[in-house]
Formats: structure tokens, C-alpha cells, sequence
């Protein structure tokens, strides 16, 4: 796990990347999940009221994937976005990417971020 300073945790490369694993086995599950429900959705004249249902049960199944990310000690930036703090910026992994490749500063965001060397 990340060293947690103050309420913060945060993450050595090498901790975050053995972290990975858990993060993409329940964020896997998460999309498959969400998956279903948007096909449900998107299937030929669900009612209105149905269309409501299945958008509540997809908001409150990326709301789960964040209280777990959270749980984890990962900062979801939206679904199926994470970073890990470092200290100085963080490293930076979306779905379905295979490995932790990527990082950022705190003011560049997603859109900075930069393959690790």
C-alpha cells in the first residue's frame, strides 16, 4: 500500500502498479455490469419509465466502483479513471488499459499526461 500522509495516501510507483490488479479486476466488473444495463437501455422501446430505472442502476453502480476505488486508496476521476498521488503529480490509468504507464502533474490533469519513462 501507498505511505498515507495527513488523510492522504501516497503511492510509490511500484506500489500503485501491484495495486493495478485489484483496481482493473473491480473496475472489470464494474464496466460488465454497466455494460448489461446500458444494453438494456439501448434495447428496442424500453418506456420511459424503464429508461429511468436503468440510468439510476448505472449511476448508483459507478457510485459503487468509486466508494471502492476509494476504498482502495485510488482517486477515481471519473469512470473508469484513476490516479494515484505520488506527491508530486500522480500516475494516472482508465480502463481497459493492460499496465500503469502514464503520469501527470496536479495542474495538467488526464489531458497532460505523459508516458513513464
Amino acid at each position: 500500500m501507498g505511505e498515507v500522509v495527513g488523510s492522504k495516501r501516497e503511492w510509490t510507483l511500484e506500489a500503485a502498479r501491484e495495486m493495478l490488479s485489484e483496481v482493473r479486476e473491480r473496475t472489470g466488473v464494474a464496466v460488465a455490469a454497466v455494460d448489461v444495463l446500458s444494453a438494456e437501455r439501448n434495447a428496442p422501446a424500453p418506456s420511459a419509465q424503464e429508461r429511468e430505472s436503468i440510468d439510476t442502476r448505472i449511476r448508483a453502480r459507478i457510485s459503487r466502483w468509486i466508494r471502492e476505488m476509494e476504498a482502495l486508496g485510488v482517486e477515481p476521476k471519473g469512470p473508469w479513471l484513476i490516479d494515484f498521488d505520488n506527491g508530486s503529480g500522480c500516475y494516472c490509468w482508465r480502463w481497459p488499459e493492460d499496465s500503469l504507464e502514464y503520469f501527470h502533474g496536479y495542474e495538467e490533469g488526464f489531458a497532460g499526461r505523459i508516458r513513464i519513462q
